[in-house]
């Protein structure tokens, strides 16, 4: 049986920086903006990061730069995807700095 994104939590790991944790639906999302598939286990080689990385901030730029609709359904202000990823590009920037792995779980 496959977890539920929306329950799930994915862990991401570096050997250089703390573990980040995320709701699975922001995580498979955010994968999926590094160019990689929303398979959980899953990880990169550290050759690979930076071009993960750059997809991701291309990705979030993208975003930032569409309108979005107002969600009057909520009463809490919505948190934007380039906020949620701010503690992912960190990890990755540690990990291109430090030539490491990154795995997520």
């Amino acid at each position: 049986m496959r977890d539920n994104p929306d329950t799930m939590i994915v862990t991401f790991t570096t050997k250089t920086y703390p573990d980040i944790m995320m709701f699975g639906d922001i995580a498979l999302t955010l994968l999926k903006m590094m160019g990689h598939s929303a398979k959980v286990p899953g990880a990169i080689l550290a050759a690979d990061v930076p071009v993960a990385l750059g997809r991701l901030k291309t990705s979030i730029d993208t975003a930032k730069a569409a309108p979005s609709a107002p969600d009057d359904d909520e009463e809490e202000p919505a948190v934007s995807l380039a906020i949620r990823a701010l503690p992912l590009i960190e990890l990755l920037d540690a990990a291109v700095k430090a030539d490491a792995n990154v795995m997520w779980r």
